[in-house]
């Protein structure tokens, strides 16, 4: 009889690559970021200092997403970048690379949020809608999402792109950075009530 330890070894799990794979992507992109966000903490602060501006005037190609909390039950807000599309809204759930090293598709408290009670509120810059959001895990429907959010750029990308990335921002760095986090988060649809 053989030994149970010869032969072929057992395929790797394809969550564990995933997360491998997260991790190296979060490891070469890391090298380009600034160190101001280093956390997802850091990224909530950023959130709240940006979100005053954001009530005063939403600027296109972001918003506000008003989740309901999990364990609280009060109102969540949070600024994301949303790029509506008919009766959709699109966003990521992103991680710093910082993050995304040590925690490779980790979940943020508001998208725990959205998956306890998917029924949300969000501020856009031609309106408020609320709507139903969900995690985006068809393969046709990641294309298009993909395709929406990362060749997709508005003048607050730029200032965006100076927070997050070393040197000038460009169009290229700006698309660049939004592939990344697509590819490495958790992309998100919003259907939107717009009766």
């Amino acid at each position: 009889m053989g030994d149970s330890t010869t032969g072929p070894p057992a395929p790797e799990p394809p969550d564990s690559a995933r997360r491998r794979d997260l991790r190296l992507a979060a490891e070469t992109e890391a090298r380009t970021h600034t160190l101001l966000i280093r956390t997802v903490r850091s990224g909530g602060i950023l959130s709240a200092l940006m979100r005053p501006a954001f009530l005063a005037k939403t600027p296109r190609g972001y918003g506000i997403i008003t989740t309901t909390g999990r364990k609280t039950g009060k109102p969540r807000p949070k600024c994301v970048r949303a790029i509506r599309r008919g009766d959709r809204a699109y966003l990521v759930q992103l991680l710093p690379p910082h993050v995304a090293m040590k925690r490779p598709g980790a979940r943020t408290g508001w998208l725990l949020n959205i998956l306890a009670d998917p029924n949300i509120r969000i501020r856009l810059s031609d309106g408020t809608f609320d709507g139903v959001a969900r995690e985006i895990t068809n393969s046709t429907e990641l294309v298009i999402a993909r395709t929406i959010l990362c060749e997709t750029v508005v003048p607050l990308d730029y200032g965006e792109c100076a927070v997050h990335l070393r040197g000038r921002p460009t169009r290229a760095k700006i698309q660049h950075l939004h592939r990344y986090w697509f590819d490495t988060g958790h992309p998100i649809v919003i259907e939107l009530a717009t009766h």
